[in-house]
């Protein structure tokens, strides 16, 4: 029998229903964590009882010789760790100790991709209430995810990415409901594809991301890869600040299949930890990030004795750190193949003092490639327009491309989005490198430094719209002929009262 098929939203509601069990009693912040991990449990024991069915119905009911071809697998679920397990037991008292082994368990078997992955969570915490209350409340989320719509095995799902989607489908809502503090690892999925397109990924090629938030900017870069070529011939390196967020980077690298993979959990300024064989930062061929905006904790009184010199070319100002994570990103290109993509907030384009110095630098040394306005509203926890910077370590000239975007989107209730002709628009300008009329502007060296090295936007494309020129003339006769009409039906007005009886 065939298993009819799911679609995407179907997948994304019966999730985002399974958050009301958490409603009114734990805050968003905590409960995300508890309803991403529960959700990885499903899909991998969706998996494996896929494989087992498929197994089956090639072998008979051999219980040794399944076994047996389960340990091809790219992963191992031990039998009493299941969702399935975990559902059958969900009446009995503790449901938090049980899901804890469970994960415990998982990890064991997977030490090698999924090492500490779940240290930072707990489903026996407090957090969840008294004991009674948090094992009605775990028993209430298992059958949630018990239910039919999200039966996630492979047979139902076919070859679409659903479960990406719907970790993707989550975190967004999770970043538009709990505001900046979930924005801060949240990349819109069209600002990521359009960044991973304009950095071009190759076979072979070494794609770092130093904020990599849930991993989504550096997966993109490696479908990019993968549509060209139908192989995974790359290897993607991240660093995440966030416990949690690391976490999650992990788990969502585990269920895309991206095992050529190192994710690092530490503060990537202070503590950078993709390092080389001489303890010196690693070289990568691409580097992209959604840096979290003007950042101001962001380790300035480390900064004049970084080990790496990174700030060489200046410190950024104490309470703003855009620029520390992007000279970070172009110390870690390789001399000859390195490309970069950074999205930032307006103000690094055009603020003076210590930036103003870098960017010149920056600049003078023949690294920034494009600078590309975005519309305002696109990312979750900021309205505020931002950039995107691609550096390249070798140019095919001196200049620097300008693109405007900011009015290229689709209009949202409250969030603007970028469609598919939007961002090839931008992909095939920059890829022509020439001057769009009210577009894009291909400005010397000469034009930025007589502009004091100001990367603001508006001063080098110009979107002005002249007016048409009113002939005030025209204006008055047009006037004057419609005073006369108006006098024409107050008469004709008039005669039609006067005939029904009206003075």
């Amino acid at each position: 029998m065939v298993s009819k098929a799911v679609s995407q939203d179907e997948i994304n509601k019966a999730v985002w229903n399974a958050c009301d069990t958490f409603r009114g009693t734990v805050d968003p912040s905590i409960y995300k964590d508890f309803v991403l991990t529960l959700l990885f449990v499903k899909y991998i024991s969706d998996v494996w009882r896929d494989r087992e069915e498929h197994y089956r119905s090639e072998y008979g009911n051999e219980p040794a010789l399944i076994a047996e071809m389960m340990k091809n697998e790219r992963f191992v679920l031990p039998e009493a760790a299941g969702f399935y397990s975990l559902h059958k037991h969900r009446h009995e008292p503790g449901n938090g100790e049980r899901i804890d082994k469970a994960l415990h368990a998982i990890e064991e078997a997977n030490i090698n991709k999924l090492r500490d992955v779940f240290q930072d969570i707990s489903f026996n915490s407090n957090k969840l209430g008294d004991e009674a209350q948090k094992n009605d409340i775990l028993r209430h989320l298992l059958e949630d995810f018990a239910k039919s719509e999200l039966d996630l095995r492979p047979s139902r799902v076919g070859k679409l990415d659903i479960i990406g989607n719907a970790y993707e489908f989550l975190i967004k809502n999770f970043a538009a409901t709990s505001g900046k503090k979930a924005g801060e690892f949240y990349t819109p999925p069209e600002v990521s594809e359009l960044i991973s397109e304009l950095v071009e990924p190759q076979e072979g090629d070494e794609i770092c991301d130093p904020a990599c938030g849930s991993g989504s900017l550096l997966m993109k870069c490696g479908r990019q890869v993968f549509n060209k070529i139908g192989s995974r011939k790359y290897a993607l390196f991240g660093q995440e600040a966030i416990g949690s967020t690391w976490a999650l980077a992990k788990m969502n690298m585990f269920l895309h299949s991206e095992d050529n993979h190192r994710i690092e959990w530490g503060d990537t300024i202070r503590n950078p930890k993709l390092l080389d064989g001489d303890d010196k930062l690693r070289h990568f061929d691409i580097v992209v990030a959604n840096p979290p905006f003007s950042l101001q904790k962001w380790g300035h009184e480390q900064a004049e004795t970084d080990r790496f010199s990174r700030f060489r070319r200046g410190v950024p100002p104490k309470t703003k750190g855009d620029y520390a994570f992007i000279l970070h990103m172009i110390e870690t290109l390789k001399p000859g193949s390195g490309r970069m993509g950074v999205v930032v907030p307006h103000g690094v384009l055009f603020r003076g003092a210590a930036e103003g110095k870098i960017r010149k630098k920056l600049i003078e040394e023949n690294l920034l490639d494009v600078v590309i306005g975005l519309p305002e509203k696109l990312f979750y926890g900021t309205g505020i327009p931002a950039a995107i910077l691609i550096f390249r370590k070798k140019k095919s000239d001196k200049s620097v491309l300008f693109v405007d975007a900011s009015r290229e989107y689709r209009d949202g209730k409250n969030q603007n989005f970028l469609e598919e002709e939007h961002i090839n628009k931008v992909v095939e300008t920059v890829g022509a490198r020439e001057t769009v009329d009210k577009y894009a502007y291909l400005a010397t060296p000469e034009e930025i430094a007589e502009n004091d090295f100001n990367l603001n936007i508006p001063r080098y494309v110009d979107t002005f719209e002249e007016e048409e020129e009113i002939d005030l003339m025209a204006v008055r006769d047009e006037r004057e002929k419609l005073k006369a009409e108006l006098v024409e039906l107050e008469v004709e007005m008039e005669g039609y009262l006067k005939e029904l009886g009206y003075e």
